[in-house]
């Protein structure tokens, strides 16, 4: 790369060469010694610890089914859908830990878990998932409360007399 090109044509031949050599290193999948994928999901005060493996498209959230744990169908939702989106739908089973927050926020940390995980376990999935969004971690939290204030921005009630 000492020599500067003298022409287009040679431009041209050098710029492909250096975007061959900078293209993204292929990725290996990281499994363990059972053939699982695990990757942690966050979410508001939410932590998810999530482990993937093929199977029949269970899911377990803290020991109980998904039904069960999250009762609203919004919620079975929102953790089901990096399986739709990467068209891996009831081919993985979900063994997840949840704790801190409430039960939105602790969905969206499985589904940024699930997410994390399926990149681990098949990476060229990877693309996809993040142009869906699923792979950015929603850094939105809960604003803290100032003295005074009766909330974090809300100020008492003002009365002139």
């Amino acid at each position: 790369m000492s020599e500067s090109p003298s022409s287009f044509a040679e431009l041209k031949n050098l710029t492909t060469t250096v975007a061959a050599e900078t293209a993204a290193p292929k990725r290996e999948p990281k499994r363990d010694g059972l053939g699982r994928a695990y990757a942690t999901g966050r979410r508001k005060n939410a932590v998810a610890r999530v482990w993937i493996k093929p199977g029949k498209g269970e899911i377990s959230v803290n020991g109980k089914k998904a039904p069960q744990y999250f009762a609203r169908p919004v919620l079975r939702m929102l953790i089901t859908q990096p399986f739709l989106v990467a068209d891996r739908y009831n081919q993985f089973d979900v063994m997840c830990t949840v704790t801190g927050g409430g039960l939105s926020g602790q969905a969206g940390a499985v589904r940024h878990g699930i997410s994390r995980a399926l990149t681990y376990y098949e990476p060229d999935l990877r693309g996809i998932l993040k142009v869906a969004g699923f792979l950015t971690r929603d850094s939105r939290v809960v604003e803290r409360k100032k003295y005074g204030k009766a909330k974090a921005r809300r100020s008492f009630q003002f009365s002139k007399r």
